[in-house]
């Protein structure tokens, strides 16, 4: 089970001192939305997902691939590839704050996450003050979402931030 909540995060109160996190190389798509059916290359791993239907809480299983297997189901995708970069910074609470920053058709997309143990838990996190609106219940900030979304729903969405 996966329970997190999610934040936009402004460019500029991202924290200076950002390259001495541990951060990832993330490339994303959707063979399927709903449910969500991810394939993910995470630096040179390689990851298929499955996420049921939530917001905050949904269950999720995740089973490795082969570099074979992920090119191969990468041409099945339909959408946008998401890429990122994914840094880790240590929270309060022995928690990790996962700091997405989009690139690609998304650059300029600043999203924080956190996942929790429990529900009480995610419900009672005190965000950083350097965390913009929360985006948790909106589902337009779903990777899945984002996906599928068109070069005119792109651009409007970057716009609107």
């Amino acid at each position: 089970m996966e329970i997190e909540r999610k934040f936009l995060v402004k460019k500029e109160s991202i924290p200076k001192d950002l390259k001495t996190y541990p951060h990832d190389e993330l490339e994303q798509a959707y063979l399927i939305t709903n449910p969500v059916l991810r394939i993910r290359k995470k630096n040179h791993s390689y990851i298929l997902t499955y996420k049921g239907v939530g917001l905050m809480k949904r269950e999720e299983s995740e089973f490795p691939l082969t570099k074979d297997s992920y090119t191969k189901l990468l041409s099945k995708t339909e959408g946008n590839i998401i890429t990122k970069t994914r840094y880790r910074i240590p929270e309060k609470g022995n928690l990790t704050i996962e700091l997405d920053i989009f690139s690609g058709i998304f650059t300029g997309l600043f999203l924080a996450e956190i996942e929790f143990p429990d529900e009480e838990t995610a419900l009672a996190y005190m965000p950083p003050i350097w965390f913009a609106k929360e985006v948790t219940n909106d589902s337009t900030f779903q990777n899945s979402t984002l996906s599928s979304m068109n070069e005119k729903e792109t651009a409007g969405l970057l716009s609107s931030l």
